[in-house]
């Protein structure tokens, strides 16, 4: 992203990282109703279960919940409806064949407006292991005791 973009974060998947290996991203449209719109500008949107699957030769973004707008009445929106993401052909031709032979996942990272327009990062992940999320974990907690240390000392000298 340039420094000319207008990028807001609305949602990120923060589990995401925690139980997927990262292998591409993509940045993708997606279709949306007036009241999810209002609804994302107030920030109420969840990615954490979501992912992305293919029909019919398109992309949908599935369980990723997005809240009722309350000013929106009897004309509100499904929270958890299926959306249609907006990708070129030959992303969804290459994506298609990673999913389907090499048991990938596509899965939603963070929810954002760009120059006004709402934009999914999805990525094309694969599931990580439990012994490889216990390494994640013992990495973090080591990373977090150094920096208590660093900490510690800076102030004592």
């Amino acid at each position: 992203m340039s420094k000319h973009e207008n990028v807001k974060i609305i949602c990120k998947n923060k589990k995401a990282f925690f139980n997927f290996e990262i292998e591409e991203t993509f940045e993708a449209g997606i279709v949306l109703l007036g009241s999810e719109v209002k609804s994302l500008r107030e920030g109420r949107a969840n990615l954490s279960d979501s992912y992305a699957k293919f029909r019919r030769g398109e992309v949908f973004l599935v369980d990723a919940h997005i809240s009722a707008y309350a000013a929106a009445n009897r004309d509100n929106h499904d929270p958890l409806r299926e959306r249609k993401l907006l990708l070129h052909r030959q992303q969804i031709k290459k994506l298609t064949g990673k999913v389907t032979e090499r048991g990938f996942s596509l899965i939603p990272l963070k929810l954002y407006f760009k120059d006004g327009k709402v934009k999914v990062e999805l990525a094309l992940a694969r599931g990580k292991k439990t012994y490889d999320k216990r390494e994640a974990i013992k990495k973090k907690d080591l990373r977090r005791e150094l920096e208590r240390l660093t900490k510690y000392r800076q102030r004592s000298a």
